[in-house]
């Protein structure tokens, strides 16, 4: 049984997927599984999977029936995971060759969550140099300093147990089609789970901003549907933030506001012309922007008495 197994969710990456499974096939530890989820999409990469999977029997497809999004399609992979810890490539980026190699040292400590840092290309990468803390503190910590970096945000650059994965499901429709902020709903069901979180400083993993991606076309539909993700996300959210802690409270809302600035300033700058119902979103952007101050003082009160620094 392998130890990792890395999940591409695989749709219309043709001209990407093969740096991404050849940074996976060459992976200094090769106790791994890659599974190749198939979304259905209109170009090639599939086939390309398939010619690297003839060659390299870690490689294992997964065939969607229909076309189902990111959010479920990186679901199928999970399900059909063979290792215990799981780790998710998007296949218009690639991984360090030594990624698998260093993350398996820290991984017989039983840690349940492990964040690294990547190189994000195209902008100033962020090094994030932090200790192991238990999951309240780092939530306090993520209202404070990590919010702003989207540092909860990805999958990317995250190692998790299948175990918790697999937990953090049940109580979902797993298949639901979400292509906008479904990797922050992920890991926000996951931590409702865990006890406990490493960071290590490592930049593992390449981050690719792909310009045909569906968070860069501006279609008037699309940007319809990526409000509709941002609200059904930020529903979910706000259900679940009630039901762990103050801290996991604090974090949640504070990234339901963050979400909710995006879709206003999405609704700003693609789908209102009138001027005064672009007044009424600049006044509901600022009345927002002082609710998200307002739990970051509470974030901050809570350290404070905790005689804990909020700093790095």
């Amino acid at each position: 049984m392998p130890k990792i197994s890395i999940i591409l969710p695989t749709y219309n990456v043709e001209p990407y997927i093969e740096r991404a499974l050849q940074s996976c096939i060459n992976q200094t530890f090769k106790d791994i599984e890659i599974i190749v989820v198939d979304d259905c999409g209109h170009d090639k990469s599939i086939e390309i999977a398939k010619d690297y999977a003839k060659k390299d029997e870690r490689i294992k497809i997964i065939h969607n029936e229909k076309n189902l999004g990111t959010f479920a399609s990186r679901n199928m992979g999970v399900f059909n995971s063979n290792a215990d810890y799981i780790m998710f490539l998007d296949p218009d980026d690639y991984l360090e060759l030594n990624a698998c190699e260093t993350i398996n040292s820290y991984l017989d400590k039983k840690n349940q969550l492990i964040i690294f840092n990547f190189f994000n290309h195209g902008q100033s990468n962020l090094n994030i140099d932090f200790v192991c803390e238990d999951i309240q503190n780092f939530l306090l910590r993520y209202c404070i300093v990590f919010y702003k970096y989207h540092f909860l945000n990805p999958v990317f650059n995250k190692v998790y147990t299948k175990e918790l994965l697999l937990q953090s499901l049940i109580n979902i429709d797993a298949y639901a089609r979400i292509l906008m902020t479904e990797d922050l709903y992920l890991n926000f069901l996951y931590i409702q789970n865990i006890k406990d979180i490493y960071f290590l400083n490592e930049n593992l993993y390449h981050y690719c901003e792909n310009l045909n991606s569906i968070t860069n076309e501006k279609q008037y539909i699309k940007i319809k549907s990526i409000i509709q993700d941002i609200e059904f996300v930020n529903h979910k959210l706000l259900f679940m933030s009630n039901s762990i802690s103050k801290e996991y409270f604090l974090a949640t809302r504070l990234s339901i506001y963050h979400s909710e600035i995006y879709k206003l300033d999405l609704t700003y700058k693609y789908l209102t012309k009138f001027f005064l119902k672009k007044l009424m979103l600049k006044i509901k952007r600022k009345m927002v922007k002082i609710k998200m101050k307002k739990y970051i003082k509470l974030a901050k009160d809570i350290l404070k008495e905790e005689n804990v620094s909020s700093s790095l």
